[in-house]
């Protein structure tokens, strides 16, 4: 690649050849909005942009059109499952936000790296995607394995595998949400010391910010505001505390109350991404090759947990200040 200029953001010059971009939530639930800008964003360069998610939404109890067992088609017209449909709720905003066309949100049941493979490339044939971006809303997907704490890895590295196994020309990660993971004993130095491991193979794209003033940000908090008052009693941990750092608040702000009970951390970082290349991070991710043959995401924690018996763990760090 050529060199790269202040004025270019590496993510996107990745892109620049891209023209049908496929942006998929890794660790499901939520994580399908930390792609939102982004897809705003590639839409106004003139891309053709599809969103994905690894849903924990139960769709057998919608009546969401299926392409193949384990993945279905959920738009702003999906019914059932009223209590917690984030992609069918965010479908409901870009239809009223951008109207004159239905919009989908392609998703994939939680199951193992066996049945998530055929699924992303039955979903790769239908759009034609010559890009995928796995987006997670945190940090976690970094972890390799043996840090102090991973988060929550199973649907984050099912993601990774499966996506990874893909033959198409461009695989990218982006992480929105640093520092969040605290919530769920993550070492965020280790996550540093993991980019910097990164960066010395060429896989680290950089980070840039969301700030308030940006469309695409502006866009991302009224989505993740409208889903939340469609789901008041299943918010959004992580989004909503990126809607907080948008929105200047600092410290140990709830917006929920499912965080009462914890102490929070709103920063500005929060509105971070860190990009990489998807398959740098897959080749650094040690248990990996564990999960191959795994046909549940039971299976998928199983092998995680027995990994994690097996090797010493890295010591926590503090970041120094």
């Amino acid at each position: 690649m050529s060199e790269l200029s202040l004025l270019e953001i590496p993510l996107f010059r990745r892109l620049q050849d891209s023209q049908r971009v496929l942006i998929c939530g890794a660790g499901g639930g939520f994580d399908v909005f930390a792609g939102l800008p982004l897809m705003l964003a590639l839409q106004r360069a003139g891309k053709q942009v599809h969103l994905a998610n690894l849903t924990f939404t139960y769709l057998g109890g919608t009546d969401a059109k299926y392409l193949m067992p384990g993945l279905a088609r959920v738009t702003g017209a999906t019914r059932g499952e009223e209590r917690y449909s984030p992609e069918r709720y965010l479908c409901e905003w870009l239809d009223s936000t951008f109207a004159g066309q239905e919009h989908a949100v392609y998703c994939f049941e939680k199951t193992g790296v066996r049945n998530l493979i055929p699924a992303y490339r039955n979903l790769v044939r239908t759009v034609e995607a010559d890009a995928i971006v796995l987006v997670d809303g945190g940090t976690d997907i970094l972890m390799t394995g043996n840090e102090t704490g991973l988060g929550t890895p199973s649907e984050d590295i099912a993601s990774l595998a499966a996506v990874n196994a893909l033959d198409v020309p461009v695989k990218l990660i982006s992480c929105l949400g640093f520092g969040i993971d605290a919530f769920h004993g993550v070492c965020h130095a280790q996550f540093l010391e993991n980019v910097a491991a990164l960066a010395a193979e060429g896989a680290y794209l950089g980070a840039q910010s969301l700030t308030p003033e940006m469309q695409e940000a502006k866009h991302y908090q009224a989505a993740v505001n409208y889903v939340h008052e469609r789901m008041p009693a299943r918010q959004s941990i992580v989004n909503g505390s990126i809607v907080s750092a948008l929105e200047s608040r600092f410290g140990n702000y709830h917006r929920t109350e499912r965080t009462r009970s914890s102490e929070l951390f709103i920063n500005p970082l929060m509105c971070l991404y860190f990009n990489f290349d998807l398959t740098a991070v897959a080749k650094r991710c040690l248990y990996l090759d564990m999960l191959a043959d795994t046909s549940t995401i039971f299976e998928v924690s199983a092998a995680i947990e027995g990994f994690r018996k097996l090797v010493d763990h890295r010591e926590y760090k503090s970041i120094p200040v």
